[in-house]
């Protein structure tokens, strides 16, 4: 279905107010998913707060988010099952103070769920100048190499750079599809693309419902499965347990880096404006140019912008419209 980028955000805003967010926080998660939307990721775009709105099951939506632990360099916050996009949101901005104040800053949270994009939080550090590193693990939906075992998250890792320009943001995550994707195929009664998941069996199957008993499959293998590894107990360390119960207590962290604290700003972003360069003029072998990490999704952002219009299910705008009628 076609709708407007404003009635994309109209009805996300009503949708999350009629959840019980404040109208503060019904503005940092509503910008976060109609960015998704924007940038092509639907499935973790408008279509979210309908699993958010079955996560709560009727409930006032947790706000308290507690910093737990605290230095000038780093912080550990425990979100007490606050939804993860004003959690991580508020341990990001923490980690680019303390990055701005100290030159580098490590943050963690634990006690939330659904943290969205990572490049989200990477575009806003690289705003400030800073570099990014950054994980989330979450409920183990993701079977590694060599098992039908869900052992690990989907589990997304991110790193940030500013530029003169558009950013290089490396996002990615560790299972061949997300989460996102099997609930939105499940709510239109939709196949999974094939070799994506296991039934609790073992067996490859494309029902989204057998693959919610099942796994996921990990995308690249023994490299994928060792990165997944990697982002859980980064996870671990922010203060989730070492498999995350569903859809509670997952792991967020952060660390920003200051260039200026290891070269001079404008030398670090004229290297790394060398190497985009080198990219962007090396011999295509497609007879497209070489792109870096996020140029194409800030591009079809502001071509959605300027063309004022978003390609959304219809199941979720219908679904969407019933939840604030509250039918």
């Amino acid at each position: 279905m076609r709708v407007s980028v404003q009635q994309a955000e109209d009805l996300a805003n009503q949708a999350l107010q009629k959840l019980g967010y404040s109208s503060e926080d019904t503005a940092l998660i509503s910008h976060h998913l109609i960015d998704s939307e924007l940038r092509g990721y639907g499935i973790a775009g408008l279509a979210r707060i309908l699993s958010i709105a079955d996560k709560l099951g009727g409930r006032q939506p947790p706000s308290h988010i507690e910093v737990t632990r605290e230095s000038p360099t780093s912080a550990q916050l425990n979100g007490h099952d606050t939804l993860g996009y004003l959690v991580a949101h508020k341990a990001t901005k923490i980690a680019i103070e303390k990055a701005k104040a100290s030159g580098v800053s490590a943050v963690g949270a634990n006690g939330t769920y659904y943290t969205g994009m990572l490049s989200y939080y990477a575009e806003m550090a690289a705003a400030e100048d800073l570099v990014t590193i950054i994980a989330s693990n979450c409920t183990p939906w993701v079977a590694p190499e060599g098992t039908y075992k869900p052992l690990v998250g989907t589990n997304p890792f991110c790193i940030g750079v500013p530029t003169e320009g558009v950013p290089i943001i490396y996002d990615i995550g560790t299972s061949r599809i997300i989460h996102a994707q099997v609930m939105l195929a499940r709510r239109k009664g939709e196949q999974l693309p094939p070799d994506t998941a296991y039934d609790e069996h073992g067996e490859m199957t494309t029902d989204p419902e057998k693959a919610l008993k099942g796994a996921l499959t990990v995308w690249g293998g023994a490299r994928g499965s060792g990165l997944a590894v990697a982002v859980q107990l980064l996870g671990i360390l922010a203060g989730s347990p070492a498999l995350p119960p569903n859809l509670e207590d997952f792991g967020y962290f952060i660390m920003v880096i200051d260039p200026a604290k290891f070269r001079p700003m404008g030398d670090f972003k004229r290297e790394v404006g060398n190497l985009v360069e080198a990219f962007h003029s090396a011999p295509s072998m497609s007879g497209n140019a070489l792109r870096m990490p996020f140029e194409r999704s800030n591009r079809r952002r502001a071509e959605i912008k300027a063309g004022g219009v978003l390609e959304v299910d219809d199941v979720v705008v219908n679904r969407l419209e019933k939840l604030i009628k509250g039918t």
